[in-house]
């Protein structure tokens, strides 16, 4: 393929996964974009269900101690090299997972803005206005997250990426403190739990996954201009 060729962004859907071989994925994809083979590329996947420990949470050990409910409820727990707390993914739930490099934009704040940003005009466009909250990642509907996010970088090319909950079975968030959000601060929500309040269907996940793609992709070159810096 020439250059000229190469498109600015891939996408790829790995249907439903486990997240650990997921992760050994992704990082086999940063070494390829890495080496140059590949070009940024967008990956989608829902996750069975997990409990992800990201770098700065203490939460590990009371879930182990907590293994026999989350055998009885089939939900594994993995530590990981993500930045963020403790979230959970599953069945309902978006994941992407933007294997990007950013290298011309070395500025990983904007780049967690820039994800926030997506986020906010993909739902948006499915009828519900989401917003940032000061201090925190991720997007708010009022005092419910209806989106998490939690990047790692190697070299300047990002991995791991963002969660947006569509339909996922919310009461697995109420056995974890989600990104270490305590109760007192927010609650976590869903699009089709928003949606239903308005009197209104719930989106696909093919819907929801169309919709981020192309808000992602609308933006990814603006985001690595010099002018946007």
């Amino acid at each position: 393929m020439t250059p000229s060729a190469v498109p600015i962004l891939a996408t790829s859907d790995w249907g439903r996964t486990r997240y650990e071989p997921a992760w050994r994925a992704q990082e086999a994809l940063v070494a390829r974009r890495l080496a140059g083979e590949i070009p940024d590329t967008l990956v989608f996947t829902e996750h069975e269900p997990v409990y992800t420990v990201g770098l700065r949470s203490a939460a590990e050990k009371n879930l182990v101690w907590d293994a026999p409910r989350l055998a009885r409820a089939g939900i594994e727990v993995v530590k990981t090299n993500r930045g963020g707390d403790i979230t959970y993914h599953g069945p309902g739930q978006i994941v992407a997972y933007p294997i990007v490099s950013l290298d011309t934009r070395r500025d990983l704040h904007a780049y967690l803005r820039f994800l926030e940003e997506v986020l906010i005009a993909t739902v948006a466009r499915l009828g519900l206005a989401a917003e940032r909250r000061d201090g925190l990642t991720g997007i708010w509907i009022g005092a419910r997250k209806v989106a998490a996010i939690g990047v790692s970088v190697r070299r300047w090319v990002s991995y791991h990426g963002l969660a947006l909950n569509v339909s996922p079975d919310l009461a697995h968030f109420t056995g974890i403190i989600p990104c270490g959000i305590a109760a007192a601060d927010g609650t976590v929500t869903s699009l089709a739990a928003e949606l239903a309040d308005r009197g209104l269907p719930a989106p696909t996940l093919a819907e929801v996954r169309a919709v981020l793609a192309a808000e992602f992709a609308a933006r990814w070159p603006a985001f690595l201009s010099p002018a946007f810096a």
